[in-house]
């Protein structure tokens, strides 16, 4: 492979990253005698760095790149909305980008979810989506309703308000006060489930589901606006849902007048083999939210695709279209007159017209080339692939869905037993990481909950790719057991 830069090219690189460059979530100082990585192009489900070595993109940059890298057609159709129309706000106007892929996005989503609240990352949809319900309840005479639920150890991003429903006491603590009213609930890690459900996946998944009830009920369910979930927990490595959870966790929320929030920001557009998580789960959310793969990464974009019931209060709909009617008896409660409130919410670049564009070519790539059918056709092979690795001592638990999955490591597989601090630090820190990246592989270690290595590969990858990561795991995982 010829080398895209020179030395001295590579050199000056090095020297303005270091100077000023601040790279996000990342302990700067750990390139104070080392390079920073740059990765100058991808192609596929490759990118390649400013050496010319090549690396399988096994986390699809950061559960973004859905169609892979270096797709041309997205890349004009960005430039033709460019040149076109660049920039307009959403603020009391429209242009006909957003309102082409707001349609698109209303057609493909389950059930009345069909208002789309543009925004311009996953962070900011999970907080529009708090902000909506905490308002959306003021408007029809519940104030008192502002709480959240969360799982565990999930993540729901980082600006304030996401990082109150965020379930990760380590990265909370250093912003704290937050805002008030997070709350957590179990997570479904049935690899950890507590000892009294750990033989039935499905007792597990009812005593997870029936603890968000206890949860509501202990706060009082007057405060309680919503609950976020989402269909396949990212944080702590890809917690699927056991069997029955989450029509259980339906049917609690309606009792209680509590909204469900499924937050798809990294389980949306093909991951696990649906436009939505919630359609592999079965279940329906009164709010979907929305980012990353919606784009495939090539513009930023995201949002929240809410039902009709929540936009009555805000909505220029007559009375007559009967929605009314349904919208007191699910609540209980009389409500103000359709059109007396405003959202009193906006995020300038939100709905970006190229972004837009993009996400309509992006779409397009996914019927043309059917990735949600190859995803669904070859999961399982997927699956059967990285299974292969628990033949390794440092291999406790392989699990996920589609075409995302988390390997959990351990110290001792038959008791399960975890690696404390100092351990996950020298094996995530000062080998795993760097050493699966060296052998060209990008994925993720990560000790947020136990020690775990995450796969997220684009959409397009086959069983080639399947194998390659594989090999690559095996090997450096290999290493890292005689570093214990």
């Amino acid at each position: 492979m010829s080398t895209p830069y020179g030395p001295d090219e590579i050199a000056a690189l090095q020297e303005k990253a270091k100077r000023h460059l601040w790279l996000h979530f990342t302990r700067m100082s750990s390139y104070a005698a080392a390079d920073v990585p740059v990765i100058v192009r991808g192609h596929g489900p490759y990118v390649y760095d400013q050496h010319g070595k090549r690396y399988l993109d096994g986390l699809a940059g950061l559960f973004v790149s859905q169609i892979g890298h270096g797709r041309t057609e997205v890349a004009e159709a960005a430039a033709r909305q460019a040149s076109e129309l660049a920039y307009f706000p959403l603020w009391s106007y429209a242009h006909p980008q957003a309102i082409a892929l707001a349609d698109r996005l209303a057609a493909l989503a389950p059930g009345d979810l069909n208002r789309v609240f543009f925004t311009t990352s996953g962070s900011e949809a999970v907080e529009s989506a708090w902000k909506l319900a905490k308002q959306y309840f003021r408007s029809i005479g519940q104030p008192t309703r502002y709480k959240v639920l969360s799982r565990s150890i999930a993540y729901h991003g980082t600006s304030m308000g996401a990082l109150a429903i965020t379930g990760l006491p380590g990265i909370k603590e250093p912003f704290e006060p937050l805002p008030a009213g997070g709350v957590r609930v179990p997570n479904t890690n049935f690899y950890r489930a507590p000892e009294f459900v750990s033989a039935d996946e499905t007792a597990f998944g009812v005593w997870a589901a029936d603890e968000i009830e206890r949860a509501i009920l202990r706060e009082g369910p007057e405060s309680v606006a919503a609950v976020f979930l989402e269909p396949c927990q990212n944080s702590g490595g890809c917690f699927p849902p056991p069997p029955g959870y989450f029509p259980r966790v339906r049917e609690i929320c309606d009792r209680h007048g509590v909204l469900l929030v499924s937050d798809e920001v990294i389980c949306a557009f093909g991951r696990l083999g649906y436009y939505f998580g919630c359609e592999r789960y079965g279940y329906q959310p009164d709010i979907i939210t929305f980012a990353k793969g919606v784009t495939s990464g090539y513009a930023p974009l995201g949002g929240m695709l809410v039902s009709d019931r929540l936009m009555e209060p805000f909505s220029f709909r007559d009375r007559a279209a009967g929605g009314h009617e349904h919208h007191r008896q699910f609540h209980g409660a009389e409500t103000a007159a359709d059109g007396q409130h405003t959202f009193l919410h906006g995020v300038t670049f939100a709905g970006h017209p190229v972004s837009c564009a993009v996400a309509m070519a992006n779409l397009d790539v996914f019927e043309k080339e059917d990735l949600l059918g190859n995803v669904r056709a070859r999961e399982g092979a997927f699956r059967s692939t990285l299974e292969k690795l628990t033949n390794l001592p440092i291999v406790g638990d392989v699990r996920g869905d589609g075409y995302f999955y988390g390997i959990e490591l351990v110290k001792d597989k038959a008791t399960r037993l975890t690696f404390d601090d100092d351990e996950s630090e020298r094996l995530l820190r000062g080998f795993l990481s760097h050493a699966l990246f060296d052998a060209g592989l990008v994925c993720r270690a990560d000790d947020r909950g136990d020690p775990v290595i995450q796969l997220s590969p684009p959409l397009i990858c086959t069983q080639e790719h399947f194998d390659e990561m594989e090999q690559i795991l095996r090997a450096v995982l290999t290493e890292a057991w005689t570093r214990i």
